[in-house]
């Protein structure tokens, strides 16, 4: 019910995200706790680090796919699929996908994985990461704005894989994983490569 247009242009990504989780744009209060949570939860564990410098020749979907199917083993709640347990699943995710992206970028390169920063939004931390430095904030404000218009996509490939996994009742990495691995094919997000 939201116009992405109003959003783009007077929102932000940790706004979005928590419209996402809970259907409404937050209050002030609400903003700010999931915020917090977010920047809380944005640092990856030394093994999946470890695990990216070993595949870290190939495909940048495959390392993203392989790597969020290894963060299952390393929740310890992970076969709760209770609301609640699958939106602190999603802040998690939402959270680490930037920063392995940027490790593997940085690893690939020989460069070592800056870690991420919690004095910074979502879009700014994701460009330090990439780039070691802090960004010009209308860098930012533009792929906080790009992050925007990609969460507004729809029930596409890879969103419509992540639904038929969870209806089997798998847990949320696994149906996490189908959705990248369909995000990758060539008619999907490899098209926008």
């Amino acid at each position: 019910g939201y116009n992405i247009h109003d959003l783009a242009e007077h929102s932000t990504f940790e706004e979005t995200v928590f419209l996402l989780l809970e259907g409404s744009l937050p209050t002030q209060v609400e903003l700010d706790k999931i915020d917090a949570e977010l920047r809380a939860a944005r640092e990856v564990p030394d093994m999946i680090l470890q695990l990216i410098s070993i595949i870290k020749s190939s495909h940048p979907m495959d390392v993203l796919r392989t790597t969020i199917s290894a963060m299952s083993s390393l929740d310890e709640d992970v076969e709760n699929n209770s609301e609640d347990s699958v939106k602190q699943k999603g802040i998690r995710m939402t959270a680490v996908v930037p920063t392995v992206i940027a490790a593997h970028h940085r690893i690939r390169q020989d460069e070592k994985p800056i870690l991420p920063r919690k004095d910074l939004g979502h879009a700014a931390n994701f460009l330090y990461m990439l780039f070691d430095n802090e960004p010009d904030p209308l860098d930012a404000k533009l792929i906080d704005k790009d992050l925007i218009l990609h969460a507004e996509h729809g029930v596409n490939a890879s969103t419509f894989a992540a639904r038929v996994a969870s209806a089997t009742k798998v847990d949320f990495y696994a149906a996490m994983t189908a959705a990248v691995a369909t995000l990758k094919g060539p008619l999907h997000g490899g098209a926008a490569e």
